[in-house]
């Protein structure tokens, strides 16, 4: 299907759906009956909010509930949403009668309980809360917790759990957390935690509303550390008491995040004079910042951290991202020899949701075996191999990255999911009715895809495995590749691979990839993870197409390939394929045709794993789950995987995920060509 047909054809849906209502099925009498509503009210609702004209959007609504519109909810939504500040608790309650069941009932709730905690209308906030059904507003949650401190019911445990997996400030968990503080429900300690937190993940607004429950001349000493650590740890550090201690500590962790060799000479200098839990914290985020850089100290100094808190027995409140690093650090030390028992001490004060993460399970596997081969002989040893083979067999799946790493650790070969039983008409046609799904395809076909896949997620909960393949069904129809995909993945029980691998403009990505040596199934696998094959879609750095290539690089390859370039090309699904795969061989060819590297240049731009290839040569499983970026860890992750799944659909001979992961990966060979700096 060609780009300007695949336009043509959301139109075509969107004209046929507004004139049938919304269901896709009702279509004929319906409208022949009655003239089709004004497609063009939505994006005059639009225009209205987003010039926040109250009156232009309130006579839009009007019309569009008269004409009975099938995004009447949205207009009505959007007009309430721009007065709220305005509206009184009956106002909502019509609102709510007029849209019963819907999204747009449940978002309104939500903004609703939002404005009522801001009024600090308890009464009004404790009778609505109950009935929101997403109940997935982190801020509302806080409001709620609060509400029920006052109704005289002890929250600590949760709340406390609440404000500090807050990762930015807001007004409902800074209530919060201020209220059980003055109560004594929270102890000092808390703040002082909730501090460091704020600290280690950098968020100015959640540190100022922490800093703000300290007394006036503490919270001062944080904004002075904030303007210059280095300066406040000459002139003013301090260890005479637990509050001069931790703000110290704070300053050794902005320096750390900085220059970890003038940190380190710094920590180690206070070390003698900190608590021994805020100097192990201290040099746990020194060693953080250390390991994200994939500086070899990083291990040393997790290390360190250890041995003070083995050494006073003291239990580490630490994150899990901390701890994350710690792994990977302890994994890739002594030039990739790696220290087991440094990376399962890490992985068990993780907390136990994290430990459960498929990726810690496979490393905890892999920590095991080398803990196993460094005592071999030993019952312990035999122990921990076991182990470690009971946590690959648990993990072992045809359709995850670790999934499949486990797989291959086991030298398994494992067969794709049999196709579930076809879908019948009654199915298919409970899909096809269900307004929710027919209004979000109605919005992504107008252009508001933001708001179609809110609409689209809330209309799947509760739905079981075949009800979900049917929704995916009728996306995948629709051509909404992205839904088709996402919606299948949920499934548990009955898996359908045509919908969860969809193999759009076969003909044409088969062609471009063979035309320039690429591996079709490898090329899938990125345009899957890059764009959800929407041929529109664009990143919030700007990057375009299927293939979600940025103009600049765009530009570059298309001067190299010899091919004209305009900017508006690059919503043109072929050439879009062409700049795509011609800009991804190269690259590829650039990294020694590692797939790995590749698909992190792709992402992250090729001087990044130019420099995360540096350091000792390392399995390049442990190389992928070592990338400093999270964006780029999961992609590189996914593309592979998808790469596995697709060279099965697509008829190649079944490989392994580590034939296209690789073996190792290290710092470029003499012998091979020098690196293209060329490369965008």
């Amino acid at each position: 299907m060609s780009a300007v047909y695949g336009a043509r054809n959301l139109t075509r849906i969107a004209a046929l759906a507004l004139a049938c209502g919304l269901s896709f099925l009702s279509c004929g009498a319906r409208a022949q009956d009655a003239a089709p509503p004004k497609p063009e009210l939505i994006g005059e609702a639009r225009e209205a909010l987003r010039l926040k004209d109250k009156k232009r959007l309130a006579a839009v609504n009007a019309v569009a509930q008269a004409q009975q519109y099938p995004l009447a909810s949205w207009i009505d939504y959007w007009d309430l949403g721009l007065r709220l500040t305005e509206l009184s608790q009956g106002d909502l309650e019509g609102f709510y009668a007029r849209w019963p069941g819907s999204y747009v009932e449940d978002r309104l709730r939500n903004d609703w309980l939002l404005e009522l905690g801001r009024r600090r209308d308890w009464g009004n906030f404790a009778r609505e809360l109950p009935r929101f059904k997403m109940a997935d507003d982190r801020e509302v949650a806080c409001y709620g917790l609060l509400t029920e401190h006052l109704a005289g019911r002890d929250v600590r445990a949760a709340a406390r759990a609440a404000w500090l997996a807050q990762k930015d400030g807001d007004d409902g968990c800074q209530l919060l957390a201020s209220t059980l503080l003055e109560a004594g429900r929270l102890k000092p300690e808390d703040v002082w935690l909730k501090l460091r937190l704020s600290f280690e993940l950098n968020r100015p607004r959640a540190i100022k509303q922490a800093s703000a429950l300290l007394p006036k001349g503490l919270a001062l000493h944080v904004t002075e550390l904030q303007d210059s650590a280095a300066r406040y740890l000459a002139r003013k550090a301090s260890t005479q008491g637990r509050t001069h201690a931790e703000i110290t500590t704070l300053a050794l962790l902005r320096i750390s995040a900085s220059d970890t060799a003038q940190a380190a000479e710094l920590v180690d200098r206070w070390e003698a004079r900190l608590p021994h839990d805020l100097a192990a914290w201290a040099w746990a985020q020194l060693a953080r910042q250390a390991a994200l850089k994939l500086q070899p100290e990083g291990a040393d100094y997790y290390a360190r951290a250890f041995r003070l808190l083995d050494k006073h027995n003291s239990a580490a409140e630490w994150s899990d991202d901390t701890l994350g690093w710690a792994v990977r650090a302890a994994l890739r030390a002594d030039n990739g020899a790696g220290r087991p028992a440094l990376a399962l001490q890490a992985l068990g004060l993780m907390s136990a949701k994290e430990q459960q993460e498929p990726a810690w399970q496979y490393w905890r596997a892999r920590a095991l075996q080398a803990s196993a081969a460094e005592g071999a002989g030993s019952a312990k040893s035999e122990a921990q191999r076991a182990q470690a083979h009971q946590l690959l067999q648990g993990l072992a799946s045809p359709l995850s990255f670790y999934g499949k790493l486990a797989a291959d650790e086991l030298e398994q070969r494992l067969p794709l999911p049999a196709a579930p039983a076809p879908l019948s008409p009654q199915e298919k046609g409970q899909a096809y009715q269900h307004p929710g799904l027919n209004r979000s395809l109605l919005l992504i076909a107008a252009g508001l895809r933001n708001e179609g896949v809110r609409e689209w997620n809330f209309s799947l909960r509760g739905m079981s495995d075949r009800e979900l393949l049917a929704a995916a069904g009728l996306a995948c129809e629709r051509e909404v590749w992205d839904r088709c995909i996402n919606t299948s993945e949920r499934t548990r029980a009955e898996v359908d691979l045509n919908q969860r691998y969809p193999l759009p403009f076969r003909n044409e990505v088969l062609a471009k990839a063979r035309e320039i040596g690429l591996d079709p199934a490898y090329v899938y696998g990125m345009i899957r993870q890059e764009s959800r094959f929407i041929m529109d879609a664009r990143s919030h750095v700007g990057a375009s197409g299927l293939m979600q290539v940025m103009p600049a690089t765009a530009r570059w390859t298309a001067k190299k390939a010899g091919l004209d370039y305009k900017p508006e090309y690059l919503t043109d699904r072929d050439f879009n394929l062409r700049i795509g795969t011609n800009y991804l061989k190269l690259v590829l060819d650039d990294f020694g045709g590692s797939m790995a590297m590749a698909a992190a240049a792709y992402n992250a731009g090729p001087g990044r794993p130019r420099r995360w290839r540096e350091g000792p040569v390392i399995d390049a499983a442990l190389w992928a789950e070592s990338i400093p970026f999270n964006e780029t860890r999961d992609y590189v992750k996914k593309v592979l995987s998808n790469a596995t799944v697709y060279a099965r659909l697509l008829g190649s001979e079944p490989s392994a995920l580590r034939e296209r992961l690789g073996k190792l990966i290290g710092p470029r060979e003499a012998s091979a060509p020098s690196s293209n700096q060329d490369l965008p």
